[in-house]
């Protein structure tokens, strides 16, 4: 059965202010990447979000509410754009379905804006380009070890389906780049097909020829593959697109406005954008290998160990076409295995963690997030889940990251393609110095293992006190024996022991520290999950399910974290009566079986709700 993520993606709607104050919603890899009207009202409850079952963290970052989720975050996504009307940061190419506006391009200071752009552009391509990168891997191993023929058809075809996506790059970034700059997509594309078309191709003998164009010069450039020039481009027509609009006539916009657009962009695209845009990626990529040239033990350390805090920012997909403009430009890219350097430490962590925790649950997360980081190169789970969490643990994955990145850098060592750095992406890395890799990201894994465990986890102590066991009454009221109540469900314990409640005054408190499991549609019943075990069903009236909600006002939500003692509703007790309806609260343990001990209560110790714990 497929798990049911609706009470987790209400939550979050809920918390961050619900659908009306959602301006657009799209997601990454691990995150939920929300554009709030009035940000404000997410900030305060960015705890109460954190503490939902199923969220690792909450980042502000790039003008944005990050949620973090991990592996699971695109079923979340989907299940709130199936349940709520909320339009997709994604778009189309209809303007009207892009959700950013002028106001919000305004917000946050331009650096951020910059890598802001960036990640959006690339985001939705990352994973064609990634399985397109790891057939142009697999096909390098392959025939090195002369298991298939580079001259066989066979071979011609998988290396068409590997260098499709990079080939084709800029039509790819063009369509992206469109959708961020709010312009058509489909003019977009054409402006930069052009770029890749046969008859232009056929005059580009080499990288700075110059033809004539209506009499002036100009410098023809190779543009397969290439980043910058698209990205420049369209960001041009998209202001051009609002011009024009301006000026032609709405009953000619369907014909005129892209003959007019591609009559200005293709020309003024390849006489001025292209070539600086090529010179731009060329030089950008010049500077990487001199600094690597120079100090690679320096750039190794500074982004190995430097990464794990751009993750942790959401700027690190910012990064992303600097690798990319390399592969393009060299054939290779020296970022990528420094990159691989923070992955490998991230998940040593986990291990450390695994090793080092007596908490159960704490061992099967660091478990569940060690598997994609190894498998997938996705460490977010590990990093806001333990080593933020723990805080030592990211100090260990830190100078394990950077430690092995410096060593990586030093050695200049090589991807052939990009890929998310995992044990499943080896044959990316393939080459003169995949050893020296192989090397690198063994020592970054068990290096921030070993530091892991020396250096510990701050961990509280999880045996919870005698005084945490004990429930706290969830109304002011006399407290009774369970077995005095009006209703044989609970009368006879064929729910759990507990005990019950004749309420004195309107407020429901947590009875017990941790996380609502449940809250009813009809409100009368609470569970709650406690931290030290225990599953505790709060269960207000006797057939109160058939009030269907009248006379409840509960507070909390499923997925959200209570404090014992801490109001979480009302309840109108008097016109609850009045409709003729028993307001005794029952409190009952319902895994009480499960326990290595027997439940029991002594009335005599309940403590009144109301703060007397």
């Amino acid at each position: 059965m497929s798990k049911n993520y609706n009470d987790l993606a209400d939550s979050i709607v809920t918390l961050v202010g619900g659908e009306q104050n959602i301006n657009s919603l799209y997601h990454c890899i691990t995150r939920l990447r929300f554009k709030l009207k009035d940000i404000s009202i997410a900030q305060q409850n960015t705890s109460k979000i954190k503490e939902l079952a199923g969220v690792l963290s909450v980042v502000e970052a790039n003008n944005q509410y990050q949620v973090v989720i991990g592996n699971e975050v695109e079923n979340v996504f989907n299940t709130i754009m199936a349940r709520y009307n909320i339009k997709s940061a994604l778009g189309s190419d209809n303007n009207d379905e892009i959700t950013t506006n002028s106001e919000e391009e305004k917000e946050g200071n331009i650096f951020l804006r910059f890598f802001n752009t960036l990640s959006s552009i690339f985001n939705p391509i990352i994973m064609p380009l990634a399985g397109a990168g790891m057939i142009k891997a697999l096909l390098v191993v392959l025939t090195t070890y002369n298991f298939m023929s580079a001259e066989s058809s066979t071979y011609k075809i998988l290396s068409a389906t590997g260098n499709s996506v990079f080939y084709f790059l800029p039509l790819f970034l063009a369509l992206s780049a469109a959708r961020v700059f709010k312009a058509n997509q489909f003019v977009a594309l054409a402006i930069v097909a052009a770029l890749l078309e046969p008859n232009f191709t056929a005059l580009v003998t080499a990288n700075g020829v110059t033809v004539d164009f209506l009499g002036l010069p100009a410098i023809l450039m190779g543009y397969s593959g290439t980043v910058i020039p698209a990205i420049i481009s369209i960001f041009v027509y998209s202001k051009l697109e609002k011009i024009l609009k301006r000026f032609i006539p709405k009953s000619l916009e369907i014909f005129l406005l892209p003959m007019v657009a591609l009559l200005i962009m293709v020309p003024l695209t390849v006489m001025v954008i292209g070539p600086v845009g090529v010179y731009l990626g060329d030089g950008l990529g010049s500077l990487i290998n001199i600094i690597s040239e120079r100090s690679g033990l320096l750039a190794g350390l500074v982004i190995g160990g430097g990464w794990t805090l751009l993750v942790m920012i959401g700027i690190h997909w910012g990064v992303v076409p600097i690798m990319v403009n390399n592969l393009a430009t060299y054939g290779y890219d020296i970022i990528r295995p420094m990159v691989a350097a923070a992955t490998f430490a991230s998940a040593g962590a986990a291990l450390g963690v695994f090793f080092r925790t007596k908490s159960k649950e704490t061992k099967s997360l660091a478990l569940s997030s060690l598997v994609p980081a190894l498998l997938g190169g996705i460490t977010e789970p590990i990093v806001y889940g333990l080593s933020v969490k723990y805080k030592k643990p990211l100090i260990a994955q830190i100078i394990a990251g950077a430690i092995a990145g410096a060593f990586m850098g030093a050695m200049k060592t090589k991807a052939i393609v990009y890929v998310f750095p995992a044990l499943t992406t080896l044959p990316a890395f393939f080459g003169e110095t995949f050893p020296i890799y192989c090397i690198g990201i063994a020592m970054a894994f068990f290096l921030s293992a070993i530091l892991t465990y020396i250096l510990g986890l701050d961990e509280k102590i999880e045996e919870v006190k005698k005084e945490d066991e004990k429930l706290l009454s969830p109304v002011d009221g006399e407290v009774i024996q369970i077995e005095s109540v009006k209703d044989p469900v609970f009368s006879t314990k064929a729910m759990g022991e507990g005990f019950a409640v004749i309420p004195k005054s309107n407020q429901i408190y947590a009875p017990i520290s941790g996380v609502v499991e449940t809250v009813f549609p009809t409100q009368h019943a609470i569970g709650i999950k406690g931290d030290n075990g225990l599953e505790v069903l709060v269960h207000i009236g006797i057939n109160t399910v058939e009030l269907n909600g009248k006379y409840f006002d509960i507070s909390c939500v499923a997925g959200s974290r209570v404090t014992k003692g801490m109001i979480i509703g009302e309840v109108d007790f008097k016109a609850l009566q009045a409709a003729g309806y028993d307001s005794t609260t029952m409190v009952v343990v319902t895994n009480g079986n499960e326990l290595s001990e027997p439940v029991k209560f002594d009335i005599k110790e309940i403590h009144l709700a109301g703060g007397a714990v």
